[in-house]
Formats: C-alpha cells, structure tokens, sequence
C-alpha cells in the first residue's frame, strides 16, 4: 500500500491504536449515526463509508494485525526520528510549529467548510511532530484562543486563528518584500 493510499482507520473513528474492541465499537456506533446518509443534519455519504470500513477491518482480529503492520509502516515514512524529537525545542521552533498547525487547520477549514476539523493523529502525523510536544502546541493555541474542538471532538481554527494565520502571512510576504530590495540594491 503506498504512503498516499494508506488509509488511517485509527483516525478516521478517532480512536486510539491502542483501543479495545467494546470501544472501537462503541466509537462506531456514534460516528455511524452521525455520519449515516439518512441523517439529515450530519449525514456524510463517504465519511460512512470510510467509517464502515475502518470498523470493518479493526473489528477483526486477523484484518486489525494486518492494519497495524502497515499502520507502522507509514507512522515511521511520516514521524521524524525519535532523536529529533528528543531535543529541546527553542522558542523559535515552538513558533514555526504553532503556525504550521494553524495553517494545516486554515487550509482544511478553507477547502472543506462542511467538515473542518483535524483529528489529533491527523495532526501529529501531517505535521511531523510527535504526540508529546503536539499536546503543548495544541495547548497553547487552545489557551489563545485560535483553535477551538468542535462537536464532533476534530480540531478547527477559529476567527481569531484564520486573522492570526493571515498577519503571520503578511509579515511573511514583507520580508520577502524587503529581502529582495535589499537585494537588488546590492
């Protein structure tokens, strides 16, 4: 199964890898109601599917171990190493992570308006950063208030995240700006 094909059943019924069988059911059960065609509020045809076959597959014990070898797989094609993510982060990296998540969090909200929201894993692994440092960044953005959870447990950004994402975008482009006049002068 190739990296861009790998479906992540874990994320999809935003479970842990670790989840038993009564929670892996009990997950389902909830996301299959919400997410069922003949939901009129909520229903999502295609996040049905995909919620049907991620419990079709970790409900069974024989599919699940087969899952996991290629979940593995793909968590160690998309983590970092764990040495990198061992060294201290300076306040500098800490930033350029923080805008990272608020732009994996803007460009999801802004393609997807119905369905805006990342889950932590999905976070963890488009980002590249480890679960432990993850929870501080997710932490931090919560407390200043430019993501926010929705109903349905996914991570979104907020009014305030999408203003923030675009002065950081603003600042980005004016130092291009004076960067390449400075430049030119010389």
């Amino acid at each position: 199964m190739e990296p861009s094909e790998f479906k992540d059943f874990y994320e999809i019924l935003e479970i842990s890898p670790n989840a038993n069988s009564d929670t892996i059911d009990r997950v389902f059960r909830y996301l299959a109601q919400r997410y069922h065609p003949d939901n009129q509020a909520t229903g999502d045809h295609y996040r049905f599917a995909g919620i049907v076959k991620a419990h079709e597959v970790l409900r069974n014990p024989e599919k699940r171990a087969q899952f996991d070898i290629e979940y593995k797989k793909n968590r160690a094609r998309c983590l970092p190493s764990s040495e990198a993510s061992q060294k201290p982060r300076t306040p500098y990296e800490d930033n350029m992570m923080q805008e990272s998540l608020l732009l994996l969090l803007y460009v999801k909200r802004r393609c997807d308006m119905n369905n805006p929201g990342l889950g932590n894993l999905e976070l963890e692994r488009l980002s590249g950063c480890p679960r432990e440092h993850l929870e501080f960044h997710l932490w931090y953005l919560k407390e200043k208030g430019w993501i926010t959870r929705l109903e349905n447990g996914l991570l979104s950004i907020s009014v305030s995240g999408v203003d923030q994402s675009n002065q950081t975008a603003r600042r980005t482009q004016s130092a291009k700006l004076l960067t390449a006049q400075f430049d030119y002068a010389h």
